[in-house]
């Protein structure tokens, strides 16, 4: 099959008419006009309103309303319980609101409070609400179609086949096993990933458990949608891109489970949970702290089920939805890896290959474009001869990246004005190889 190559208008011509597909901003999040409305304990957000005022001094209720993501009104209600039990002072009026501080009955409330959990930040939602909104917008519901690919492509050099093929995986919203040669495009690929979806999710800042407050919403995962909204919007949630969380081989089982901080007794909610409704790398599978196996039968249920299992201390488990596209990807042998048995529970398993000279040369044009540097067919031919002929490799993807960037590299040591030649690719080809690869 012919590769997919950028500007290829021919092949763009092929594909239907792009579809919209709509943020699901859409969805309306209506604020919680009342304690009762937000799902949770009364006491549990007295308990977070009174640290928050320990923690930050005098507050309106305006900004207090912004500190704990709710509405002024449901606010309103909690100001009048914490003022009945002395636990805040009013010090005046601000643009009609009321100034309030923590008395001296409420600081130490707080500090018994912080000793236990010191989660100050916004009200969380209730897992119930997280999972029913986390099955409403599942990766499994969207609307895939290969102008999507190919705009989320239009950086590499990949087979139409393969596209195909990637395409139906993630429309499946399942899993993709990606194997091959190391520097055959794998991680590349992994990168374009998130630029399929065009929607957007809800993130919650936090779930809470049975009174423990879980962090959901990361800073550096999730990508806030450059949107504002109206005061009527529930602002615990975050509208994001659909998330993709890449983990290598410093993944451990710990990290597949509920992470707890004995310093600031805090629940940091695992990997998977943050990647819900969007995408999970496994890279470099098989090079993990933890054995194939292990992971694997940790993840047999969820993958199956689409529901995990988290446990709280004492015991506790719960269930939180499982709605992620995993990918594994390794250069390892597959059947060396998993068993037959995991392996029918992975759908979708795709080999990537080393490149024709064709794409190679396609491939390359796309480097020296990124770096406004002049393309020479003449060039190209001699880097391909000496990978193939003097050092006796493949045509991996990944060389002409790499060797160009040993010439970038070399001329802003020497603070030289970036140029290709042969002598200079076959001086960079010498550096990159190992001598025992040469012929």
């Amino acid at each position: 099959m012919s590769p997919i190559v950028p500007g290829d208008r021919t092949q763009m011509s092929r594909l239907p008419a792009e579809r919209r597909i709509e943020p699901m901003e859409t969805i309306r999040l209506a604020a919680p006009q009342s304690v009762r409305d937000t799902g949770l304990r009364r006491g549990f957000l007295e308990e977070l309103a009174t640290k928050i005022l320990f923690l930050y001094g005098e507050l309106s209720l305006v900004e207090l309303a912004e500190r704990m993501c709710l509405s002024l009104v449901a606010v309103e209600e909690i100001f009048q319980f914490l003022r009945n039990e002395h636990l805040c002072e009013v010090k005046g009026m601000s643009w009609g609101s009321h100034r309030i501080v923590a008395s001296s009955q409420g600081r130490t409330r707080a500090m018994e409070l912080l000793a236990l959990s010191q989660y100050a930040g916004p009200a969380p939602v209730p897992i119930e609400t997280y999972s029913l909104r986390v099955r409403a917008q599942s990766v499994q519901q969207t609307v895939i179609n290969p102008s999507n690919l190919l705009r989320a492509f239009q950086q590499i050099v990949i087979d139409e086949d393969i596209v195909s093929r990637i395409g139906a995986a993630v429309v499946s919203g399942t899993s993709l096993f990606l194997y091959g040669p190391s520097g055959t495009g794998k991680t590349s690929l992994t990168e374009c990933l998130p630029a399929i979806f065009e929607d957007a999710v809800w993130i919650p800042h936090a779930v809470e458990v049975d009174n423990q407050v879980i962090a959901v919403y990361d800073p550096g995962i999730h990508r806030p949608v450059d949107k504002s909204f109206s005061d009527e919007f529930d602002k615990r949630w975050v509208l994001c891109h659909r998330p993709r969380v890449i983990a290598g081989g410093e993944l451990s089982m710990e990290m597949l489970d509920l992470q707890f901080s004995t310093t600031s007794r805090l629940y940091t909610a695992p990997l998977q949970l943050k990647a819900n409704n969007g995408v999970l790398v496994i890279d470099d599978f098989g090079r993990q702290r933890i054995r194939p196996e292990e992971l694997l039968n940790r993840w047999m249920t969820p993958l199956d089920r689409r529901v995990d299992f988290l446990s709280l201390p004492g015991g506790r488990k719960f269930e939180v939805p499982f709605d992620v596209f995993v990918l594994f990807a390794t250069n390892l042998d597959p059947s060396e890896l998993i068993d037959e048995a995991f392996l029918r529970r992975i759908p979708y398993k795709i080999k990537l290959s080393y490149v024709t000279p064709q794409q190679f040369r396609r491939i390359f044009r796309n480097v020296t474009d990124a770096l406004l540097l002049d393309y020479d067919d003449a060039l190209v031919e001699c880097l391909i001869g000496l990978i193939t002929t003097v050092f006796k490799q493949p045509l991996r993807p990944c060389y002409a990246r790499d060797i160009v960037q040993q010439v970038f590299w070399t001329a802003a040591f020497r603070q030289q004005e970036l140029r290709l030649n042969e002598k200079i690719i076959e001086s960079a080809c010498r550096n990159y190889f190992l001598p025992n690869e040469r012929s």
